[in-house]
């Protein structure tokens, strides 16, 4: 099924789901009123007989509130759907190219990253734009913290976990669905800040002492009944009890306040990691890896969570005056939970933050696959050695639509340089936008826009877009050499594959002729590869003393007074330019 049919099925499925949903919630509500209306007509009718008519309003207020339960599990039901429909529309909107109220991701662009800022990685109609599934703050910026990576390690692992998440996406949306749920004002983050800021309030002997104190209550309890001992003995030691709880309860109010105004957003991530946890054990190595991460003590994440949800409800109990005042008065409740809480947060406060960092790499697992999902005419690299450290046929730019997309055949040797040129317009900068984004997607495991592609994985280093710096009082000029320093300062430390449009376009023509041509000569003994556009032909010269260089173009053709582009990379070097013809053809200049 291609991912429209299963999208559009996915909505018509939650159409058919919400209307069923909607006439039991319309069933609930008028059961919810019969039994209202029934409980307080019979009580009324009965009053005389005291009896029955307590055990009708008792067996009717039960099932009142069992009915209420039930009608809030069907609107969660009915939440769930609508957010799964939702998902579904969003999918198909984002295929018809509309990324309006998508995120942009903008806040991850650096001015001092290798190539962030140059190949629309963020920012509208960017590749985070496309590929971003994400639903809380961490699994977003876990997602740009990947994409920003330029690792090259494992890259056929990464494709293994992609094409496996591909694969699954009704798991996918079950994924999305749920965080989608949950409240991220506050973010896994904040959270794993409180865990960690919480200072232990209740002695620790407490967790103990409830044992011997319960017995001994219990005991002087039965002991009463049969009157064996006074009833002053019975006061005193309940008294004893509640003087020993009072003395912690501001403490444990502490406790309670800041530790269950967390339970809720605790619990529905305990929901994300059961799912994860649901996960076949046929998947990829590297999902296991992830997957195992929420095992501590041979005891799944989720349980834990739910031990803690648990101790937080029994607590919660304290808020109710009648039992708080038996069960501190004889079994130190209080005292007893509060204890347990404080262990659990000494023993799985750092595997909270864990689980956390897990939810936010499935985040960025299921964006990769959706995106892998959404594109099945893309291909997945075949990771090579030899020669030819890049070689693909009909490479095209992955952020352009297919139905405007011009593809090139691409291959370049290691250790070489193309010198590319052409024509304002011509195409110089898409294509090596194209030859960058196709290898970052690479090397996070993604498929790529071609019919096929062969290379060996490279990090990439670019410099295309510099600009001047008014905070910081630099010219254009200067901001290019500090980004060409930056560079060769990089080159220094590990090999890149390198991407430079223009070189010093901030001198003038002889100083960028002279400069351009010896900072390609450098580049060249670095034993680097890499492509450089511009429209100075004298560089060009470099493939007649540098077998490492060659020259590359992108052709204008003026024909009938019209200029015609076909986008085509071509060997050799450009002869048409455009712009004067352009100026002249916009009446800007005299014939």
């Amino acid at each position: 099924m291609n991912p429209i049919e299963f999208y559009q099925g996915q909505i018509t499925s939650c159409n058919t789901e919400l209307a069923r949903l909607k006439r039991i919630l319309l069933l609930m509500g008028m059961t919810r009123l019969i039994l209202f209306l029934a409980t307080a007509f019979g009580v009324w009718m009965l009053k005389d007989q005291f009896t029955v008519a307590a055990i009708i309003g008792i067996v009717g207020l039960a099932t009142f509130l069992f009915a209420v339960s039930r009608n809030e599990d069907f609107k969660f039901k009915r939440k769930r759907v609508r957010l799964l429909k939702a998902i579904n529309e969003r999918e198909l909107k984002l295929h018809q190219n509309d990324w309006s109220g998508e995120v942009t991701g903008e806040e991850w662009i650096k001015e001092d990253h290798h190539f962030n800022q140059d190949i629309d990685l963020f920012g509208p109609g960017s590749v985070f734009q496309r590929i971003n599934r994400t639903s809380t703050a961490s699994g977003a910026e876990n997602l740009a913290d990947t994409l920003n990576s330029n690792a090259i390690e494992n890259v056929k692992a990464k494709q293994e976990a992609v094409q496996f998440m591909a694969g699954i996406p009704d798991w996918r949306q079950d994924f999305q669905t749920t965080a989608g749920l949950i409240d991220d004002e506050v973010g896994n983050k904040e959270i794993a800040r409180l865990l960690r800021s919480y200072d232990s309030k209740i002695p620790k002997v407490f967790g103990m002492l409830w044992i011997p104190f319960s017995v001994l209550s219990v005991v002087i309890i039965g002991l009463f009944a049969f009157e064996l001992v006074p009833s002053g003995l019975l006061l005193i030691w309940y008294l004893v009890n509640l003087l020993i709880t009072g003395t912690f309860l501001g403490k444990v109010s502490a406790l309670a306040n800041q530790v269950g105004k967390l339970n809720t957003l605790i619990c529905q991530y305990g929901s994300l990691l059961r799912i994860i946890e649901e996960l076949p054990e046929n998947a990829p190595q590297n999902i296991l890896e992830q997957k195992n991460r929420l095992i501590t003590e041979n005891k799944k994440a989720s349980a834990i969570i739910d031990q803690l949800a648990k101790r937080l409800g029994q607590l919660d109990q304290r808020n109710n005056i009648f039992f708080a005042l038996i069960a501190n008065g004889f079994f130190l409740w209080d005292l007893r939970h509060a204890s347990k809480i404080e262990g659990w947060l000494s023993a799985h406060t750092e595997d909270t933050v864990e689980w956390f960092e897990v939810i936010a790499e499935f985040e960025t697992l299921i964006s990769l696959g959706a995106y892998a999902y959404n594109h099945p005419d893309f291909v997945y690299p075949e990771l090579v050695q030899g020669s030819n450290l890049l070689e693909s046929k009909n490479l095209g730019h992955p952020l352009i639509d297919k139905n405007v997309r011009v593809a090139n055949d691409f291959t370049i040797r290691k250790e070489d340089f193309y010198i590319v040129t052409g024509a304002n317009m011509a195409g110089k900068s898409t294509f090596l936008r194209t030859v960058a984004l196709n290898i970052v997607m690479a090397n996070n495991g993604l498929p790529v826009c071609a019919d096929s592609y062969k290379y060996q994985p490279i990090r990439l280093i670019s410099s295309m877009r510099t600009s001047d710096s008014l905070t910081n009082d630099e010219s254009y000029f200067f901001s290019e050499l500090k980004r060409l320093k930056f560079i060769v300062d990089a080159l220094k430390e590990k090999e890149y594959f390198i991407i430079l449009d223009e070189i010093l376009k901030g001198t003038n023509s002889k100083d960028k002729a002279e400069g351009s041509q010896k900072f390609v000569e450098k580049l060249v003994k670095t034993k680097s590869t890499g492509l450089i556009a511009t429209h100075d032909l004298s560089l060009c010269a470099l493939s007649d003393k540098l077998d490492e260089v060659d020259n590359y173009y992108f052709d204008a053709l003026i024909e009938n007074d019209e200029l015609s582009f076909d986008y085509i990379l071509k060997k050799g070097i450009c002869q048409n330019m455009n712009a004067s013809f352009l100026l002249r053809k916009m009446e800007i200049v005299d014939e």
